[in-house]
Parts: structure tokens; C-alpha cells; sequence
């Protein structure tokens, strides 16, 4: 419910020019007494297509953003109804006259339109004049929860409102880009399908996360702003507002915009708390088996041309920096047995993408030949532009045999990337155990009817996106070709690693832990981890498998939030914007978390 408070002097009337209530004498005449019954208590406005006259304040002036400004009922002059929003969106061009201020009290004359399609609008005036009539105040409306569903937000729809709580900071991916932040109500939003198998419990927590989200925008249409004003001090490698932060005390005015609710910022924000940058995780005892989604690990020619490359840098200076990062982050993680995927696909010579990634590390750590690529297997390079690889330390382990891909349906076309398996003893003795380097084909890139896809691979609208058949294929063929000891050293101790593009109760997860598989995580008692946010909601597409004998020797499991909680001005590319963003540190890095995971063979 809408909560009044007090008049704030921003918008109260100047003292040559008393308040006065907004009512017109003549309003019933003319169009609708107040701003609440224009609204009206339904999704659309019953003045919709007709012509009206109508008085308010102006609470938000945006016409150099969004066309147009926020007005609302005057203090004292609203319908006193809680289901009706009191306030109204007017489109006015930047170059009209005449030129609108905040707390200008207006009378404006126009159509009345619903902008947007579907069943959530927002009701607006198309005008035709308006007239300044002076000053005036607003009682600003404080709501210190979210509503309990969705459509609730309607009652506010246009109105100036402070949230009088702590909004967690649940993504930032548009925050560079659209100068907008995703915030919840009542901490972060998780993937419905990280915490529930599709279904009426993934429905209902995806109608909570709806409800309790809001999109802080900078009311602004245009994309990479020059300044994020709303920021104080600006984002910084001190400030960063990692997803996680804190904001107090927001306002704004509520409106409806590209699927979700928005609130329009007008003034700074209130940074609470901000989410600390995590230190390098810490060793869990016996060897550290690592797995990192590069995000577009591309060298162009391996002679320092050849860029733009297809899907990474866009020049050397570019492959410089994503390559600096990349090696903090690898060092910070100091892996025994590392796993990547999205490494370009170019082979394995010593102009490779491969080659130049164990070049780079190695002289970082000062100790070359520590680290060696794992020799790839005929057929594991598959037919996408990226691959999936495979190092090692020297010192810790040494590999046994050869090392063996699967290119066979469904892993054979493009977009889902051939799995790699190598057999390893650890230098100080054991038994063998198996590591096996995965990149299930993505959630995007849906099939259209031009390009259709076999049943089950369409979205299915149960959060699981598109190509679930498909990867629900991988993962039984995975299995399958697993138990037949493609390496010759046992299929008994095992460990699955990388971007398997499915959330933990989704089909592919579900379908190899009914198989025996175990969840390292759960092994090592996590608790609920992530490792990706996509549209301001956590979970985990990047995993560790392992098999039911090699279980008591999981020593630990954690995921280093390098990159998911972190905005896209510390990335390699995007960070050339603006050069005081830009370090040499593992910060956005890719747009996966690396994971990292401790096999103890001592443990019984």
C-alpha cells in the first residue's frame, strides 16, 4: 500500500506563488477531476483515445531522455484512492515549448494512450498544449516492500516514489550499456531452474523474483552514456557495485518499459553496502582441478595480426589485455589440472590460441614448462570456432595414455563442442583418474522456423531455453561413452568439468546425477553457489561431476566471483571506454566464474 509522507521542499511552492489546490472548477467539464480516476483502477486507462484536459505537477522532467515528463496530482488534490495510480506520463518533445521544470504545476491538454504492447501499459498523454501555472507540491509515496505479485506495481504506475529499504544490487549487466541497474526486494534472484526442476515450483519463484525486481534507470533511451550521473564518484575499481551491493533510500518514478518495471532515477543513488571484491579462494588439500570459461580466447594469426577476430579481441591491443587478465586469473586460481572451454579453435601448433595461453602463463609464473597443454585428441577440435582444452602442472601430476574426444552426434555439429578426456596420477602416486573438459551447445541462438530443430530443442517457455533436447543428448551420450573407458584407465574415478549451459535442476543436470553422477558441490557441502547472472538472476551453468568412487576424495569445491558480479566496464574490451577502468586483474575477466574443486586421495 502507498504510505504518504511528508511534503518535500523540492517541490513545494515558491514563496511568491502559494499552493493551491490543482482542481479546476471547470475539470469535471473537461476531462477527468483528478490524475487517479484518468487512470482509473484497471490495466488500461477508461479515457483511452479520448481527448482530456487534465492538471498536475511535475515530479520527473525527462524530455531529454524519454520524450517526455512525470506529472502527478498535487498534495491534497488526489482521488485518496490506493488502487489508482495518481500520476501520468506526457510526451512532450525536447525542442516544445513551453520548457517544463520539476514542480512546475501544469494544465495539459491531449490523447489519452497506452504505450506498449501486451497486457502491461503505461498509461500516457500524447499533448497538444500546456500552460504553466506556477508551483507546486507532491506528497512522495514510500513503500518499504515489494508488492506481492507483479501486477501490483500498477497502483504506483508514474508516480515519484523512496523505497524505504536496502535493495540488493541482483545484476549490472546493462549498467555500462543502459545506464540501468537490477535491484530485489529481500536480497539477490537465483534462476528459477538453479533451485527447482522445471515446473510449478520454478513457476512460482519466477513470479516472486518478477515481482520483487526493479530496474533502476537513468531515463535515458540512448545506449553507453557518456556519464553515469546517478552514481556519486562514478564507478571505480574502489566503488564497483558488484551484484550483491547494497543501495538505501532510493527514488524515482515508477514507470513500465522492455518487460519489467522501472524505476526513473531522480536523484543519486545511496550506496549502502558495497559487495567486496573476493581474495583468491584457498587451497583445499591434495590436488586443485580447475575449470574457467575463457569467454572468446582468440589470438588472431599467432603473429600479433589478424584482428578483428571472429568472436574475441577486436585488436592485439585488445588480445593484450584479455590475455593479462586471463593470466591473473589463472594464477590467482594456481590449478593443478585445468579445464577451459570457449578457446579458439585453430589447433594446437605454436600459433594456436592454446599455445599462446600456456606461453603467457608460464612466463607469468617464472617457471616455464610447470604448465603443458594436454596433446589434443583426433577429432576434439568438432566444428564450432571454439574448442574446449585441457592443461596441466608438470610438478603435480603427469598424464597416462593418450588423450580422447567424442565427435560424434550430438556433439559433432556445430555449436556443441566435442568433450575432451585425459587420465592423469598424481606425481606422488595413487590411482589413476579421469578429467573430462565439456561445453554443452548455449541456450541461444533459438531455432526459427527457416531453421527448425529437432523436437524439445524450441523454448518451451519452462525457464530451460532453447536446445535442451540437445543437451539432454550430451549428457546421455557423455555417460555412455564414458563407460567404455575411451582412455583405458577406468571409468571408476571421474570428474565431468565445464560450461555445461544448464542450470542445477534442469534436464541435463538431473538426467547425470540420476546416472550416479555426484555433484561436487554437494559433496563438499557449498551451500548454494553461482557462477553466471543472466537478466539479474544467479545460478550455476559451469559444474563439477564426479563419479561415486572418486566422491570421498572431494576436499573442497568453491567458485571464485571474478566475473558474474562484476559490471562490463572492467572488462578487456569494453574498459578501452574509459581507461581508469581498465587493470591487469582477473575483475570481468569472462562472464562465467571460474570454479575450482580439491581431490585428496588420502581422504577414505
Amino acid at each position: 500500500m502507498r504510505i504518504p509522507s511528508v511534503l518535500l521542499s523540492v517541490l513545494m511552492l515558491t514563496a511568491c506563488d502559494a499552493m493551491t489546490s490543482n482542481r479546476d472548477p471547470n475539470a469535471a467539464e473537461e476531462g477527468p477531476a483528478t490524475l487517479g480516476a484518468l487512470q482509473g483502477k484497471g490495466a488500461r486507462s477508461p479515457f483511452e483515445n479520448r481527448d482530456v484536459a487534465v492538471h498536475g505537477v511535475v515530479t520527473g522532467n525527462f524530455v531529454a531522455g524519454l520524450d517526455g515528463f512525470f506529472m502527478q496530482d498535487g498534495a491534497g488534490a488526489d482521488d485518496a484512492d490506493p488502487a489508482t495510480s495518481d500520476a501520468v506520463f506526457v510526451q512532450w518533445k525536447r525542442d516544445r515549448t513551453p520548457k517544463v521544470r520539476r514542480g512546475d504545476r501544469l494544465r495539459v491538454t491531449g490523447k489519452v494512450l497506452e504505450l506498449g504492447e501486451g497486457e502491461q501499459t503505461v498509461t500516457a498523454i500524447a499533448a497538444n498544449t500546456l500552460e504553466v501555472l506556477g508551483r507546486g507540491g507532491v506528497n512522495i509515496t514510500t513503500i518499504s516492500a515489494a508488492p506481492a505479485v507483479t501486477a501490483d506495481w500498477e497502483r504506483h504506475e508514474s508516480m515519484w516514489l523512496r523505497v524505504d529499504a536496502h535493495l540488493t544490487v541482483t545484476g549490472n549487466g546493462g549498467l555500462v550499456r543502459f545506464g540501468e541497474i537490477e535491484v530485489a526486494f529481500g536480497g539477490r534472484l537465483f534462476q528459477p531452474t538453479e533451485r527447482h526442476p522445471p515446473g510449478p515450483k520454478a513457476e512460482a519463484l519466477a513470479a516472486d523474483n518478477q515481482a520483487r525486481m526493479l530496474v533502476l534507470d537513468d531515463n535515458r533511451r540512448g545506449e553507453f552514456p557518456d556519464k553515469l550521473w546517478f552514481l556519486e564518484g562514478g564507478l571505480t575499481h574502489a566503488t564497483p557495485l558488484r551484484a550483491g551491493s547494497t543501495l538505501a533510500n532510493v527514488e524515482g518514478v515508477l514507470n513500465h518499459g522492455f518487460g519489467l518495471w522501472r524505476l526513473q532515477l531522480t536523484d543519486e543513488l545511496q550506496v549502502a553496502a558495497q559487495s567486496p571484491r573476493p581474495k583468491p579462494l584457498q587451497a583445499p588439500a591434495g590436488l586443485r582441478i580447475a575449470s574457467v570459461n575463457l569467454e572468446n580466447f582468440f589470438n588472431g594469426n599467432g603473429r600479433k595480426a589478424g584482428f578483428p577476430t571472429p568472436r574475441g579481441a577486436l585488436s592485439l591491443k585488445e588480445f593484450e589485455r584479455q590475455t593479462s587478465k586471463t593470466i591473473a586469473l589463472l594464477v590467482g586460481l594456481r590449478p593443478d589440472v585445468l579445464a577451459v572451454s570457449e578457446l579458439e579453435n585453430d589447433g594446437s601448433d605454436a600459433r594456436s590460441a592454446q599455445a599462446a595461453l600456456l606461453t603467457a602463463l608460464n612466463t607469468s609464473l617464472g617457471e616455464a614448462g610447470d604448465y603443458y597443454a594436454v596433446i589434443a585428441a583426433e577429432g576434439a577440435s568438432g566444428r564450432d570456432q571454439i574448442r574446449v582444452g585441457l592443461f596441466y602442472r608438470l610438478s603435480k601430476v603427469r598424464p597416462m595414455g593418450d588423450a580422447v574426444a567424442l565427435n560424434e552426434a550430438p556433439f559433432a555439429a556445430g555449436g556443441s563442442r566435442p568433450p575432451l578426456a585425459q587420465a592423469f596420477l598424481a606425481v606422488d602416486g595413487g590411482e589413476p583418474f579421469v578429467v573430462v573438459a565439456n561445453h554443452f551447445k548455449s541456450k541461444g541462438s533459438c531455432p526459427t522456423p527457416e531453421q527448425p530443430a529437432a523436437p524439445g530443442d524450441s523454448d518451451k517457455g519452462d525457464f530451460q531455453s532453447c536446445w535442451n533436447a540437445t543437451r539432454v543428448a550430451s549428457a546421455q551420450r557423455l555417460h555412455d561413452w564414458l563407460q567404455t573407458d575411451p582412455t583405458g584407465f577406468g571409468n571408476a574415478r571421474m570428474v565431468l568439468l565445464g560450461d555445461f549451459n544448464a542450470y542445477a535442476q534442469e534436464d541435463p543436470l538431473r538426467l547425470l546425477r540420476q546416472l550416479g553422477w555426484r555433484d561436487a558441490f554437494e559433496v563438499a557441502g557449498a551451500g548454494e553457489v553461482y557462477s553466471y547472472v543472466y537478466a539479474g538472476q544467479a545460478g550455476r551453468l559451469d559444474h563439477a561431476m564426479v563419479t561415486a568412487a572418486l566422491a570421498p576424495a572431494v576436499s573442497g569445491a568453491a567458485i571464485w566471483h571474478t566475473n558474474a558480479d562484476e559490471a562490463d566496464a572492467f572488462h578487456y574490451q569494453t574498459s578501452q571506454r574509459n581507461p581508469a577502468w581498465h587493470s591487469a586483474e582477473p575483475w570481468r575477466t569472462s562472464d562465467h566464474d571460474p570454479l575450482l574443486i580439491g581431490l585428496d586421495f588420502s581422504r577414505r
